[in-house]
């Protein structure tokens, strides 16, 4: 919000011919507009920093939904572990990104490359930075490291998890957002200095920051693991390996769903910013529209999803449907922003038949992801950077990154192949990046025997082989442990007389 201003020079003259009387009547004046001035800046402030802290925690709710969907996605006897995992990256994301990521990601000014400044949140509070900050970006650190997980769930070892967790939310993930979402990155639409193809990327809230890192961190992991036993029969012929609870499925949707409302909304930082003083258009109206446009994209993906696979397969599957939901939510991520609400319908359709085309192509070279989070977060993030290219309409970009007039903007919209071609290397890049890190590392962690558990523990279960029980309990005496097997009595009410 611009400052109000008051001059004791050009005031006085308007007071009187008394000089001396003029100017002291002027100096009080101005006195009391500037603390009125003051008053209207902190409350800016204040709104702005509460806004971000909402919508930090709506973000980190979102844990929740990665927990009840991971949980529901696997089978029963591995429930302890994938939630013990889903806990991990935010424990261990909160220690590595306090150190170490959010000093890589925003520590500004810096080269393109990497930031090198708050380590440690040293210097922080700033001028550019406040602790609400902080706090956002480390809850989308965690949902990167929590997209990881579900691609190599039920075979891991628990040390792999705490090393991967920590590698990808301490150093991969801030490297890239610090590309494309810090002021001195080499991508950012907010660099003053040197726009690519006078642009930059317009990755609005993560469709490639986030999803596509944890997408294709994931998809290395799950590659090098190698598929869950039993997933395959020796033909090659895919086996359905269901989760246990479908309940637990839907849950977990509908609470990323709510998160999803910090995670692209909350994007803009700041909502008490006037496009015209006085107006009643502004940033609060951008926010509204990016909600709307991340719900319809959310929308048309689950119906798409539940009639193409009822196609297929002949059964409405609440499953499917989840899952659509997430990869149009994924795909919309990018460009939520600078949108139209009908252009979302597109974004949201076409992100159902590319989650749909994934996993078959997955089945097709035996590739196990028990979450589908490659095939989602991946390759509908991967559509939703393009998607973004292509659809980005001209006010929008100019009021959310302004600054720079004639800046390119969607290539079906007018807007040229600037854009288009800024945001190819975006994709490149990230499948470069993490390939050249993340890959590595799984593949270090198999040759030291870090990765994989054994077939004996991944058969009977690792809450029971490494979590010292299983998940759930009948009764207080109803599990007894002989060898590897879990037998459960079958709990029948009692006759008793009157």
């Amino acid at each position: 919000m611009a400052s109000l201003s008051c001059s004791v020079e050009q005031l006085a003259p308007l007071l009187g011919p008394n000089t001396t009387t003029a100017a002291a009547a002027a100096d009080y004046i101005c006195g009391q507009f500037s603390a009125v001035s003051n008053k209207f800046d902190d409350a800016a402030h204040a709104i702005d920093s509460t806004y971000l802290l909402f919508s930090a925690y709506l973000v980190f709710a979102m844990q929740l939904g990665f927990a009840m969907l991971c949980a529901g996605s696997v089978r029963a006897k591995n429930t302890m572990n994938i939630m013990l995992t889903n806990v991990l990256d935010a424990a261990a994301g909160g220690i590595f990104y306090y150190l170490f990521g959010f000093a890589f990601a925003f520590g500004a000014p810096s080269n393109g490359f990497i930031g090198h400044h708050y380590f440690g949140m040293k210097e922080i509070p700033s001028p550019d930075f406040d602790y609400s900050m902080f706090l956002y970006q480390w809850a989308f650190a965690i949902a990167a490291a929590g997209i990881t997980s579900g691609s190599i769930a039920e075979r891991t070892k628990f040390v792999a998890y705490l090393i991967y967790s920590s590698f990808l939310t301490g150093f991969v993930y801030p490297v890239v957002s610090h590309w494309f979402w810090s002021s001195s990155g080499w991508a950012s639409p907010t660099n003053k200095d040197n726009l690519l193809f006078g642009s930059g990327v317009i990755d609005f809230a993560g469709s490639g920051v986030v999803h596509m890192v944890g997408g294709i961190a994931g998809l290395y992991g799950a590659l090098i693991e190698g598929p869950r036993i039993g997933r395959f029969d020796h033909e090659g012929r895919a086996v359905a390996l269901r989760g246990h609870s479908a309940s637990l499925v839907v849950l977990g949707t509908f609470l990323l769903w709510f998160g999803w409302y910090g995670f692209n909304p909350g994007s803009f930082l700041m909502i008490s910013i006037p496009y015209k003083s006085g107006y009643y258009y502004g940033q609060w109206s951008a926010v509204g529209r990016t909600a709307v446009t991340t719900t319809l994209a959310g929308c048309t993906a689950a119906l798409t999803t539940l009639f193409v696979k009822r196609i297929l397969s002949g059964h409405w599957n609440v499953l499917d449907v989840c899952n659509g939901l997430l990869a149009g939510f994924a795909a919309i991520t990018s460009g939520c922003s600078v949108v139209e609400p009908w252009a979302a319908l597109i974004c949201g359709f076409v992100a159902a038949l590319v989650l749909i085309g994934c996993n078959k192509l997955a089945e097709k070279v035996r590739y196990d992801d028990p979450l589908e989070a490659a095939q989602l977060h991946g390759g509908c993030g991967m559509w939703g950077v393009i998607f973004t290219a292509l659809f980005a309409r001209e006010k929008y970009v100019n009021e959310v990154y302004p600054g720079k007039p004639g800046r390119p903007f969607g290539l079906f919209m007018g807007g040229g192949w600037s854009l288009l071609a800024a945001h190819i290397i975006q994709i490149l890049v990230i499948i470069g990046w993490v390939s050249a890190t993340m890959g590595p590392l799984f593949y270090i962690l198999r040759r030291l025997d870090l990765l994989r558990i054994s077939p004996d523990d991944e058969l009977a279960g690792m809450d029971l082989t490494r979590h010292g029980g299983l998940a759930y309990a009948y009764d207080d005496d109803d599990t007894h442990i002989k060898g590897n097997q879990s037998e459960r009595r079958e709990l029948r009410p009692t006759r008793t007389s009157n």
